[in-house]
């Protein structure tokens, strides 16, 4: 079992841990409804340092990421970055990760924690004819996620900088405290946010510098729990929820993220095949109408007939009602009533359309590469 280097700090402020993607992780700390309004209304403050790092550098690193992505890396100017899928040679995801763009010669990463190692041999498994170096740098980097409204304001106090002219998905270098830093205004929550990258070992300086700097904000550290009501309520997808190796991004309602146009890459035959012969299932969102909260595995019906299972739900803190993602079949309309079974009773739900509550309080968005985005 791994641990954050904020382990310990985690357990001072009397965090509930729980095992996540083989980590021991802070699930909650004051309560998942207030966490998660914190960040919706104000700013609140994650340990994600459980994520991975692979970095790609070489003369082909552009090609590379080409290839092994569905995204089109071609369009990301230094300093960018794009969201998108490893895919397997059916379609499948293997893993939905953000590539970031230092230079012609470097690119940078993010992959989810269950699937770093993974990850990181099947791109080395698909090195050959690149000139590149691979490198999983996962145990060099931490990352903490400062999201919500007020989240710019914090940052520039803490590390007395001006973000305001930092595009979304865009990022930049810098040097604080004597040690280096990767500041993105990307996101995980549907809000206004930044995730930091910085050295291993050295996160409890900058995590206590911002909860001290966002204490006139009422920030507050925020655990893994809040992290997934926060995205439910976005549409978002969790690897092993909405994404696997058995769904291609077109079934998950992330067609956008693939850019057959662009040349060659890893799964493209098998997901124009799959969108040429009728799609398997396709992911919709609905929100209870009878009592209940939908949980992952969960049957849903249509005139008693199972026609789809749940892949995520929550109670929505923002709407104070029970929300869900899952699967329908091939073939059955996305629309109107369904019924979860939940605990061998029938609940009643209506599709919806997802995100589940609106961006009302994100800036305009100030894309500077336009408008590729999940996790802002």
């Amino acid at each position: 079992m791994n641990r954050t280097a904020l382990y310990g700090i985690h357990k001072e402020l009397g965090a509930k841990i729980i095992e996540f993607a083989g980590w021991e992780m802070p699930v909650v700390y004051s309560g998942v409804r207030e966490e998660h309004l914190t960040v919706r209304n104000r700013v609140g403050l994650f340990d994600i340092s459980h994520m991975g790092e692979i970095e790609v550098c070489g003369s082909d690193a552009a090609s590379f990421c080409q290839r092994v992505t569905t995204n089109d890396v071609s369009k990301l100017k230094e300093f960018q970055a794009q969201y998108g899928f490893f895919c397997n040679a059916q379609g499948g995801m293997i893993d939905d990760v953000i590539t970031y763009k230092f230079s012609d010669e470097r690119f940078f990463i993010c992959v989810n924690a269950a699937n770093t190692t993974k990850d990181y041999e099947w791109v080395k498994g698909n090195k050959n004819g690149f000139d590149v170096e691979l490198h999983d740098r996962s145990a060099e980097f931490s990352q903490l996620a400062l999201q919500g409204p007020d989240s710019e304001a914090v940052l520039r106090e803490a590390l007395q900088r001006d973000f305001s002219n930092l595009g979304r998905f865009c990022c930049r270098f810098e040097n604080w405290k004597g040690f280096d830093l990767i500041v993105a205004r990307t996101g995980y929550t549907g809000e206004e946010g930044f995730e930091i990258f910085l050295p291993w070992g050295r996160e409890s300086i900058l995590w206590n510098e911002i909860l001290t700097k966002g204490t006139r904000y009422g920030i507050k550290p925020c655990g893994l729990g809040a992290r997934d009501t926060l995205r439910i309520e976005m549409g978002y997808p969790l690897y092993g929820h909405e994404i696997d190796e058995d769904t291609n991004p077109v079934e998950a309602g992330l067609g956008r993220y693939v850019k057959i146009d662009k040349g060659d890459f890893i799964g493209k035959e098998a997901i124009i095949s799959a969108v040429e012969c009728g799609l398997r299932k396709k992911l919709v969102g609905f929100e209870m109408i009878d009592r209940g909260i939908p949980r992952q595995g969960y049957d849903i019906l249509k005139d008693g007939v199972v026609v789809g299972n749940v892949t995520s739900g929550t109670q929505s803190p923002s709407l104070d009602k029970p929300i869900g993602m899952g699967y329908l079949r091939k073939g059955i309309e996305s629309c109107g009533e369904v019924e979860i079974e939940i605990r061998k009773n029938r609940r009643r739900a209506i599709i919806v359309l997802y995100p589940f509550i609106e961006k009302k309080r994100l800036k305009k968005e100030r894309s500077c590469h336009g408008g590729d985005t999940r996790r802002t």
